[in-house]
Parts: structure tokens; C-alpha cells; sequence
């Protein structure tokens, strides 16, 4: 299953696209905080762990460019909750 992971800045969020079918990451940068309000797969991706892939690559892109994160979403929040390696980027 082929995916691809773009950060539409114009629309300020991060996409993972698998099968034709879109997850994404909707965000806000200010002062070296990473924002991240919204996360939503399309129906189709729900329970396939494509949301999970998506935050994987969120939080490496941070990493890159030495932000830190803000989860506002509940599953952001959740997926840094369940990821402990991960939790050097919070705020």
C-alpha cells in the first residue's frame, strides 16, 4: 500500500495519502510550538492505523526542525500518551 506524507503549508496541515484516501493533521507554528488542533482520516483509513503513521511523521518533521508540540486534538494528545518515546517534543 503506497502513502505519501506532504506538508500543505498553504492549507497549515500535514497530509498522508494511502489508497486515494486522505489523513491529516491540521497545525499552527508560533515560537517554536507546533500547534496541532485537528487530526481526521477519511473514513476508509479509520482503524487501519494510517492516523497513527500520519502522527509518526508529525512528530519527526518537529523533531527536524527542533519544535516543540502542542496536542490540542484529543487524538494528538492520545497518540503522544501511547508513544512515550515521543514525548520529548512536549510542551
Amino acid at each position: 500500500m503506497a502513502e505519501t506524507f506532504v506538508d500543505n503549508s498553504e492549507k497549515g496541515r500535514f497530509e498522508l495519502t494511502e489508497s486515494g484516501h486522505l489523513a491529516y493533521a491540521t497545525y499552527r507554528i508560533t515560537d517554536g510550538r507546533m500547534q496541532i488542533p485537528y487530526v481526521e482520516a477519511a473514513v476508509p483509513l479509520r482503524g487501519t492505523g494510517a492516523a497513527s503513521r500520519l502522527m509518526e511523521q508529525v512528530a519527526a518533521t518537529a523533531r527536524a526542525r527542533s519544535l516543540k508540540v502542542v496536542p490540542l486534538c484529543g487524538y494528538a494528545s492520545s497518540w503522544f500518551r501511547r508513544h512515550p518515546e515521543q514525548r520529548d517534543l512536549l510542551e
